[in-house]
Formats: structure tokens, C-alpha cells, sequence
């Protein structure tokens, strides 16, 4: 099969297509093929090892100090079960899927073996394979987040980072749980996020939310930029700082807050739950939530999808497609 392989960190020049050993599926497994993956910030991170501060030894710890030990990154897919194991029982072959790898990654790739116990879930049948192979990511960090700051009906969240791929399910989630949302992105996104269920747009190039005189119960940092240090004034008592993407001494700081003030940070990886995916396709299948789909890429000019998400200007989600020979 093909698959986009990648042997050293650094740019997008250094992905390369490649044939490799096609999968086969253990007795607890699937074989799925896949019609469409995506590229994630995720992605971006792994493959430059351009991560929050204090974090770079760690990662090269986890992810293969010298070279990646997963050769091919991708963490979502939409695609078709070909065959499964003598084991499974909650699938079959045909079945329309799609899935979440997570930390074992290896979505860039034509073919992809899953646990049946694993993310994966049947693909909602109002929405397409571009558009399941972007539910995962985004929707399930939203989602465990909001399960640790345990957000409330009537609460106030202000999203940052409304706009990217985490961000717009934040909106979308935060606002049919009955939280009263506000987003913030740049101007050309404003409409896209007040589009997604946002009660406040606020844009930060007019407009800095720290200086607002606002508080909020919730605030969600999806891009980093918005640490304790900046937004506690913004927090109300007992307000929680849900710091999806923050460095080490944002980390260090979080028993300091905990212990000189009512708020509270919530940091660290989000869970990977095969519920969340059960969820996420109720959702989609009643209306309530649609990934945001930016750019389409083939699978062959993958690595220009990275150039893309490299330049931090997505919205929402990129999508690579994937053309199977019949």
C-alpha cells in the first residue's frame, strides 16, 4: 500500500511516499480503507518537533529520540472496514467507519488497522467521508476538556482560538451544552465562528479580551497564548482555565493556582475515549455538529497540506483525500 513516511523531524520536505506492507488485522481487529485523513496541528507538531516550551526532550523521549518511531503521522480517518478478525463481533466488512488513532497515529497511510474496541465508530450517514475523517481530533479534546472544567448550562466560556480545529467544535459543543459562548479569532473568521453558534465574536487584532473588563466561568486556550499569567483577571471565582496547548512553566504553575486562588487550570492530554466518538456521530447525525472543513488535498500532495497547516492560518480542519483503484 502507500503511505506517507517520515524518517527525520524537520519541514514538510521531509514526508515522502512510499510503499509499504499492507496491514493485516488481527483477530481483535479491522482493516479499514481509508477514503479521507487529515492534517492536524497535531500532525504540524510531531513532524518539527515545534512544541511549547519545555517540552522538546519529552516529546523526543516519546516519539523516538533520534528518529520517529511511528514513520507515518495521522491521527483521523473516514473510510470502509475491507475485512476484520475472527474475533469481532461489532463490525463488519463494508461497514462505513471512521476512526481515531490518536498517539499510535499512522492515518497517512491507504490502509489502517484498528482495534474493534478502539475509536472507531459507524460514520454518520448525513455526512461525508471528507467531512467524518474530521470529527475525531478536534470534537474529542472539546469534549474532555469540557468533561474536567466540567462546564455547566448557563455558564459564560470564551473560546481562543475559535477558529481552528479544536476551536470550532469548542463553539459548536460549548454552545449546545447551553453555555453562553465567546469566540475569539481574527477578523476574517469572525463571521465563521458567529456562524458556529457564537453568542460574542470577539476579534484580537481590535480587541484584547484581557482588558475587556469581562469574566468569564470558563476560558478555553486552544493556541497557547492565553496562560494564567494573561487571562486570571478575565476568570471569575472559581473560574476554570482549560489550557489546551501550554508549556512547561504554565504546567508548573497549576498547583501554585490551585493553592493561592479559587480558579483552577486544567492542562495535559486529552483522553481518547471510543464514547466520545459515539457521541460526536449522535451529535453529527441530529445536525448538532459539523467539523469545518478549510482546504482538500490528495493524497499525493500531502505534504503541501503540512506547508498549509504550518502557516497556523486553517480554519478549522484540512483534509486529505484518498483515491483507491478498483
Amino acid at each position: 500500500m502507500k503511505a506517507i513516511v517520515y524518517e527525520r523531524y524537520g519541514s514538510p520536505d521531509v514526508l515522502q511516499l512510499k510503499d509499504v506492507e499492507k496491514p493485516i488485522p488481527k483477530d481483535n481487529e479491522v482493516l479499514i480503507r481509508l477514503h479521507a485523513t487529515t492534517v492536524t496541528s497535531g500532525d504540524w507538531r510531531v513532524r518539527s518537533l515545534n512544541v511549547p516550551i519545555g517540552f522538546r526532550l519529552i516529546s523526543r523521549l516519546v516519539l523516538g529520540v533520534w528518529r520517529p518511531r511511528q514513520p507515518i503521522l495521522g491521527t483521523e480517518l473516514a473510510g470502509e472496514i475491507e475485512s476484520v478478525g475472527k474475533d469481532v463481533s461489532k463490525f463488519k466488512a463494508g461497514d462505513q467507519v471512521f476512526a481515531f488513532s490518536g498517539v499510535g497515529m499512522g492515518c497517512h497511510a491507504e490502509y489502517k488497522c484498528m482495534p474493534e474496541d478502539a475509536a472507531v465508530a459507524l460514520k454518520p450517514s448525513n455526512l461525508t467521508y471528507v467531512e467524518a475523517a474530521a470529527l475525531s481530533f478536534g470534537g474529542t479534546t472539546a469534549l474532555d476538556f469540557f468533561r474536567r472544567g466540567k462546564l455547566q448550562r448557563g455558564e459564560k466560556i470564551l473560546i481562543n482560538g475559535a477558529s481552528g480545529g479544536v476551536g470550532t467544535a469548542a463553539v459548536q459543543l460549548a454552545s449546545y451544552f447551553g453555555a453562553e459562548v465567546t469566540g475569539v479569532c481574527s477578523t476574517s473568521n469572525v463571521e465563521l465562528v458567529r456562524s458556529l453558534g457564537a453568542d460574542h465574536v470577539i476579534d484580537y487584532t481590535a480587541e484584547d479580551f484581557t482588558r475587556n473588563g469581562e469574566t468569564y466561568d470558563v476560558i478555553v486556550d486552544t493556541v497557547g497564548t492565553a496562560p494564567f499569567s494573561r487571562s486570571k483577571g478575565s476568570l471569575k471565582e472559581r473560574g476554570r482555565l482549560l489550557m489546551v496547548l501550554g508549556g512547561l512553566p504554565d504546567m508548573l504553575m497549576i498547583p501554585w493556582v490551585s493553592m493561592t486562588s479559587t480558579n483552577k487550570v486544567i492542562a495535559g492530554p486529552a483522553a481518547e475515549r471510543a464514547e466520545d466518538l459515539l457521541f460526536l456521530a449522535g451529535l453529527a447525525q441530529a445536525g448538532h455538529f459539523k467539523p469545518v472543513i478549510d482546504r482538500r488535498y490528495p493524497f499525493e500532495q500531502l505534504a503541501e497540506a503540512h506547508r498549509y497547516v504550518d502557516t497556523g492560518r486553517k480554519k478549522g480542519n484540512v483534509v486529505v483525500t484518498l483515491e483507491h483503484d478498483e
